[in-house]
């Protein structure tokens, strides 16, 4: 076998990436093998693309050097027609696998599961073991977890470093060790918390009545992960998870005139608000000077408080009934920011501006400003939650209104009475 450097795969994914017009031809001039690992490096909506437009054929020999894990989230784009027609062509203990992992949730555990594995009692000599490693091994090209099963009911696992290192003679109970498990319909953020909390390469997926159905390792949790923050990162500038980089520029203009439309409408309420004080700004026009400061504190505060509490609502740590310890502690570590920021604020324009009440003003609002941020920062996504939104995509316009509308109306409103 041809081994493929890294180069080399690295440049044949951006030809493929960038080659919209002729990308399948670009494809298909890849050797065999350079295929397979491209579709792993290129982003899923290419990998789609071409996946899509293969012929049974083509996906028949594309699919040999992928394991069953990755052949059935290759298989899950196509229609139930072309799907069912690549897996007839598979050889029969491959049509099992891949049959038997299609009907669970490509969200769940049950979905990003492979069945890389082989089970032995627990009263096995190594002989044995090394026999059922060979034989997976012979079939499937790849070297399997050693789970130990008594009665169909997970024991633990077997080191490869003891597998190789012991007597075929010696017998495995000494050198059974505990494995983590999770349900097999725990969602994405279950599995990801449970790789977090315990220091293993893999988790077995347990089925009803406490049946293993597969094996989760750390390279598909790696892949999830990333695809999150992918994920994350459009949700929180409100962007369209299909919109592609490469995208022309009519499509990028539909995907995001609606939000950008939302945004100016919350504009406009900010306005409305500043324009309520419009005589007190005319009285103090320093105060037009420091409004981008009130209102880019306000905004960077709310920001924190989303992240932190979408991480806890993803987590399921924390959900509306039970959040009002954490909006508490959010007020008050906005008071205590806004403490800090506010007589660094209040120094700055007693010094520049010559004035101690208008610093004392914009001090007394960075307090209360960061307060509001932390308090609809965490709040909003909550709602957002309860109301059956995504919070990370809902909730950061609100948030940036509320903080703008209230952080003008603190700031103004006491310049109003104060000054």
């Amino acid at each position: 076998m041809t081994h493929i450097t890294q180069k080399e795969l690295r440049d044949a994914s951006h030809a493929v990436t960038y080659a919209r017009s002729d990308r399948l031809f670009v494809f298909r001039k890849l050797e065999p093998a350079l295929r397979a690992d491209v579709l792993r490096h290129v982003s899923r909506k290419v990998m789609e693309g071409v996946v899509r437009r293969l012929s049974v054929k083509e996906l028949d020999e594309l699919l040999s050097h992928y394991d069953p894990g990755e052949v059935t989230r290759v298989i899950r784009v196509l229609s139930k027609r072309k799907q069912s027609a690549v897996v007839k062509k598979m050889s029969r203990h491959l049509q099992q696998q891949v049959e038997s992992l299609l009907k669970f949730s490509s969200h769940s555990a049950a979905g990003m599961m492979s069945v890389d594995y082989v089970r032995v009692d627990p009263d096995s000599h190594f002989s044995e073991v090394f026999d059922r490693v060979k034989e997976h091994e012979r079939k499937t090209g790849r070297v399997p977890t050693v789970l130990v099963v008594e009665r169909n009911v997970l024991i633990g696992s077997l080191r490869f470093v003891d597998i190789a290192i012991q007597s075929e003679r010696q017998k495995i109970e000494k050198f059974i060790k505990k494995i983590p498990t999770v349900s097999y319909d725990a969602d994405s953020a279950t599995v990801i918390t449970k790789f977090e909390h315990n220091p293993h390469k893999q988790v077995v997926v347990i089925g009803e009545e406490e049946r293993i159905l597969g094996m989760i390792y750390t390279d598909d949790v790696i892949r999830l992960m990333h695809a999150q923050r992918a994920s994350d990162l459009y949700d929180f500038a409100n962007v369209d998870p299909e919109e592609d980089p490469l995208d022309p520029w009519w499509k990028k203009v539909m995907y995001r005139w609606p939000w950008l439309v939302i945004n100016l409408g919350t504009g406009f309420i900010a306005a409305g608000v500043v324009s309520y004080y419009q005589d007190t700004i005319q009285a103090f026009v320093l105060l037009a000077v420091y409004m981008p400061i009130v209102a880019g504190m306000g905004g960077n505060a709310g920001t924190q408080s989303l992240v932190v509490t979408v991480r806890g609502i993803t987590l399921r740590v924390v959900e509306l009934k039970t959040g009002l310890r954490l909006v508490t502690q959010e007020i008050l570590a906005g008071a205590a920011n806004g403490m800090i920021v506010g007589v660094i604020a209040t120094a700055v324009a007693v010094i520049w501006n010559k004035s101690p009440m208008f610093g004392l003003v914009l001090g007394i609002s960075m307090v209360l400003n960061l307060m509001i941020a932390g308090f609809f920062g965490s709040l909003i996504p909550l709602l957002m939650k309860r109301l059956g939104y995504d919070p990370a995509t809902s909730a950061t316009i609100f948030i940036t209104t509320a903080t703008d509308v209230f952080g003008f109306m603190a700031f103004l409103g006491l310049a109003s009475v104060l000054l």
